[in-house]
């Protein structure tokens, strides 16, 4: 068994994620539902997808300054 850098599967999960969101939206633009809770349900999933992906980009992206001053609160 092949041994993945873990950065390499987030990299992927991301893509996944886009591609999922892309899909979803498509669905939206082109009509794709006939009632108001399969539209809510999607946009639901869009918005989930999104923030997930949010997430993982903050993750890797950290924005907080590497201060010894500045106190970091996890979660």
């Amino acid at each position: 068994m092949q041994d993945t850098d873990p950065i390499t599967v987030i990299y992927k999960l991301q893509k996944l994620l886009e591609s999922s969101i892309e899909n979803h939206g498509e669905v939206l633009m082109a009509g794709g539902v006939d009632t108001m809770e399969k539209y809510q349900y999607i946009c639901g999933k869009i918005h989930a997808l999104d923030s997930i992906k949010q997430e993982i980009s903050i993750l890797l992206n950290p924005k907080e300054p590497d201060d010894d001053k500045v106190t970091r609160i996890r979660r």
